[in-house]
């Protein structure tokens, strides 16, 4: 059996034991009851946020889980405000969790009338949206939010599906005019946070959105760039941001760096491109690291994430046997009261 068969039996066992029957013994309250959603949901968030790489292997049980557990209204809302307050808290954690986001939107059953996951989804980052022009005039840390905020609706952009009607799946178009709005927003309060959060967003998505609206005939990125120059005319960041400013106007002017690297594709090695492996698959430390086969150290820290995952699946088996074990106890402990008491 494979490690991933491996993991998806383990899953099954816990989807079965842990969702449908579990309960587990609070020794300080002396009571029996049941783990929480938002329990399960951090537990495997911070999974997926120190293993990304295990998302394909994961994310089919993971939903499995959610949709055994998930069967309200309520509990839907709840669910989509956990995944959405982690994707904007957890360092580095924007991509994996958009592609979470994507994901649960196809394959997530419950669908109420207030509306499914990836519409609860797009509710919610419509609120932060509008507050927008209040959060890049706050303090550091309304600021620091905002910017998570922002750097996540890219990557939703990025990774979200909607099927059209003819069934193909394009992208939320919606989120095309948020983001020229976020931008807009963050250029007219010029300070060096709100600058470099603009210039991360713009490497991120800027060949994509620059694609969509040349397309739709907006000149949005044009006016975009304009305002980039004037302040660097006229702005007083710091010197950095000012470099930053400068190497994405020169980015975009080679069409975000796909002119060069068309050209040299065909010649390109290991040793004469340090692009060579940019479509290798890219891991993250602990700390939110990330780094790629051309990492000197890339054999050990991969040799370290399998291990973590090793170790995710026997802390799931243990989980199992704990419920059981627990079980068995709380079990013989009701009898011992029905005997001393009859």
């Amino acid at each position: 059996m494979s490690t991933t068969e491996c993991f998806g039996f383990v899953f099954h066992v816990c989807i079965v034991t842990f969702v449908q029957e579990n309960t587990f013994y609070d020794d300080s309250e002396g009571y029996y009851g049941e783990p929480t959603l938002a329990d399960m949901v951090t537990e495997f968030l911070g999974h997926l946020s120190s293993s990304p790489g295990s998302f394909e292997s994961d994310i089919e049980y993971i939903t499995g889980m959610f949709n055994s557990w998930v069967n309200t209204e309520e509990l839907l809302n709840e669910l989509v405000e956990l995944i959405y307050t982690q994707s904007t808290a957890i360092p580095n954690f924007a991509y994996t969790g958009a592609r979470l986001c994507n994901y649960l939107s196809h394959h997530l059953t419950i669908s109420p009338q207030s509306g499914n996951f990836r519409q609860l989804l797009l509710k919610r980052c419509r609120i932060e949206y509008e507050q927008r022009e209040v959060a890049v005039r706050g303090d550091a840390e309304t600021q620091k939010k905002l910017h998570s905020y922002v750097l996540f609706l890219g990557e939703l952009y990025l990774n979200l599906e909607v099927k059209s009607a003819k069934g193909h799946p394009n992208r939320a178009d919606i989120l095309l005019q948020a983001l020229n709005d976020l931008m807009n927003s963050l250029f007219n309060n010029p300070v060096d946070a709100n600058l470099i959060c603009a210039v991360k967003l713009l490497k991120l998505t800027g060949s994509v959105l620059d694609d969509a609206w040349k397309e739709s005939g907006k000149p949005h990125m044009e006016k975009l760039i304009q305002r980039i120059e004037t302040i660097l005319l006229d702005a007083t960041c710091s010197r950095d941001v000012r470099q930053m400013l400068l190497k994405l106007v020169e980015l975009r002017s080679s069409d975000w760096g796909r002119v060069r690297a068309a050209a040299a594709a065909s010649n390109a090695t290991p040793d004469n491109d340090p692009n060579y492996f940019m479509n290798e698959p890219t891991f993250y430390t602990e700390d939110g690291t990330p780094f790629t086969a051309a990492d000197p150290e890339y054999a050990e820290k991969y040799q370290e994430i399998l291990d973590r995952q090793d170790y995710f699946i026997s802390m799931i088996v243990l989980m199992v046997i704990h419920t059981f074990f627990f079980k068995a106890t709380a079990s013989n402990f009701t009898v011992g009261l029905v005997d001393a008491r009859y």
